[in-house]
């Protein structure tokens, strides 16, 4: 049966799902389809190519329907099913921010995030810099939470440094919902105030 590019990405999502970003492998792909190297490569053309299509995959989990018309509720929004969607495949945002994809899916909520920042009565430079920010706290903030259940902050090592010691109790709290919303809205917080809604 002839494989298109769309099999492989979905069986490269199916073996990330099940065993992690390492495990991912053009070979991988070839095996579980029953198709030869060549194959997979005609339509990823490459490790890296693949992981752009991966991630546009995995971001292609953010709807842009029914978003609020208010500028900063939308914002809001689109940041939360971000999130959801790297949340929704193992070692998503670790896929992502591997990738730079000026693919169709990371263009649109790109394109829809700007648009609520200008809405918002940002200068370009404004809302092309806040979303970046926002786009990077969402990854890091992600690839930690995904990460967290091969380690653990609870016995972190601060030594004699007396502002972590004080701050230690919250560095360690697994609240990463509170942290995400804390974050967001620190990065949108003062774009409000004085701003059109």
């Amino acid at each position: 049966m002839t494989k298109s590019q769309a099999d492989v990405v979905r069986t490269a999502l199916d073996i990330l799902d099940e065993h992690g970003a390492a495990a991912v492998s053009l070979r991988a792909i070839a095996q579980r389809l029953g198709v030869r190297m060549n194959t997979v490569l005609w339509h990823a053309k490459s490790k890296g190519r693949l992981e752009e299509l991966m991630a546009d995959a995995i971001v292609a989990g953010v709807s842009l329907d029914d978003l609020p018309r208010d500028w900063h509720d939308r914002a809001t929004e689109i940041a939360h099913r971000y999130r959801r969607a790297l949340l929704s495949h193992r070692d998503g945002a670790a896929v992502v921010a591997g990738t730079y994809a000026a693919e169709p899916a990371t263009l649109d909520v790109a394109e829809a995030l700007v648009a609520a920042l200008l809405d918002g009565g940002l200068s370009d430079r404004e809302a092309a810099w806040t979303a970046w920010s926002l786009v990077y706290f969402i990854l890091g903030l992600t690839q930690e939470e995904q990460a967290l259940p091969a380690r653990s902050l609870h016995g972190l090592p601060v030594g004699r440094r007396p502002a972590l010691q004080r701050v230690l109790p919250t560095l360690v709290e697994e609240s990463f919902d509170a942290r995400f919303e804390f974050g967001v809205g620190k990065l949108l917080a003062h774009r409000q105030e004085g701003r059109p809604r």
